[in-house]
């Protein structure tokens, strides 16, 4: 009777794991793919719905423009694939809970489940926040402000690229509390010192929306103002963790 060898023997666990992440990976870039092929279809109506908050403030008489041949095909189809890919990250979520869950300890998992119901949640509630409240203000400002002599004919792309960073740019600063819980809930801080550290936190908040949004003051307050609440919620949800309390 032989036996394989104890490198074999070490080696067959780390496969295992290659192979269940190689599997999990498929399966979330197949749900990704499903979401694309049913929306693509309705990728101009996607467009038509995401450019509103600009074209109802547009000057009576513009329209947005494409300045490049290819713009009218490839805009919606990169809107519908980061569509697909929205929609599909609470599958994607579930797929990486799968693959972490078994080396986690049984009170890890009870903070770890909501954590993941949150931050789906926050990522979803910062898109809508951009959508419905930061877009009206920043394009009713933009709209309005520019000289008399210029007429605002906006590029689809260059549109499409505009909002893309500013959806990503709110989703993840919704995620503050959700980071904040576990800065204190891996020890890498605690409660009494984030609350210390608090002015730092603000001016950061204003840095942070500084590089993420357009150069101008509404958009920049309009991030950084959310990411100081979202902290303080981040704060105050640890403070009522027992476990989390330093």
């Amino acid at each position: 009777m032989t036996t394989e060898p104890p490198a074999v023997q070490s080696e067959q666990p780390l496969i295992q794991h290659l192979i269940e992440l190689r599997t999990r990976l498929l399966k979330s870039m197949i749900v990704t793919l499903l979401f694309f092929a049913g929306l693509f279809y309705f990728s101009s109506d996607i467009y038509e719905l995401v450019s509103e908050p600009l074209r109802l403030l547009m000057p009576e008489g513009t329209s947005m423009i494409a300045t490049d041949v290819a713009s009218p095909f490839f805009a919606p189809f990169k809107l519908s694939l980061v569509l697909s890919l929205f929609l599909a990250i609470p599958f994607i979520l579930h797929q990486v809970w799968g693959f972490i869950a078994p080396g986690l300890y049984r009170n890890e998992k009870h903070l770890a489940i909501p954590l993941l119901i949150a931050s789906v949640i926050l990522f979803y509630a910062g898109v809508a926040f951009a959508y419905f409240v930061v877009f009206p203000l920043i394009f009713g400002f933009f709209t309005t402000t520019g000289p008399e002599s210029v007429t605002m004919m906006t590029d689809i792309s260059s549109y499409l690229n505009f909002i893309l960073k500013l959806f990503f740019a709110f989703g993840l600063a919704f995620e503050i509390p959700v980071a904040t819980v576990l800065l204190i809930w891996s020890g890498v801080s605690t409660v009494k010192s984030l609350s210390q550290k608090r002015p730092y936190i603000v001016v950061g908040c204003f840095v942070v929306g500084m590089l993420l949004t357009p150069p101008d003051v509404i958009s920049q307050s309009l991030l950084a103002g959310p990411m100081w609440v979202l902290f303080e919620i981040g704060i105050l949800f640890a403070r009522l963790i027992p476990s989390l309390k330093k």
